[in-house]
């Protein structure tokens, strides 16, 4: 992950990041639910009988963001 306390040009700052700090925890935190929601159904996949043939393309209601 890259360092999110630095702008641009690499230098600290602390302002934008305290702004973009609660979204940036939940942008983990939805990370963390599609990485488990992909664990899960390939896991369904496999007790079916069948491997996963290609990627999988999800895209959240709320934000309109799509994780592949």
């Amino acid at each position: 992950m890259e360092n999110v306390k630095l702008n641009a040009s690499g230098c600290k700052d602390l302002t934008a990041y305290k702004a973009l700090k609660p979204m940036i925890k939940s942008d983990a935190a939805v990370e963390k639910k599609v990485h488990k929601l992909i664990e899960n159904i390939k896991y369904i996949i496999n007790l079916a009988g069948f491997e996963l043939a290609g990627r999988i393309k999800l895209k959240d209601k709320k934000s309109g963001r799509e994780f592949k």
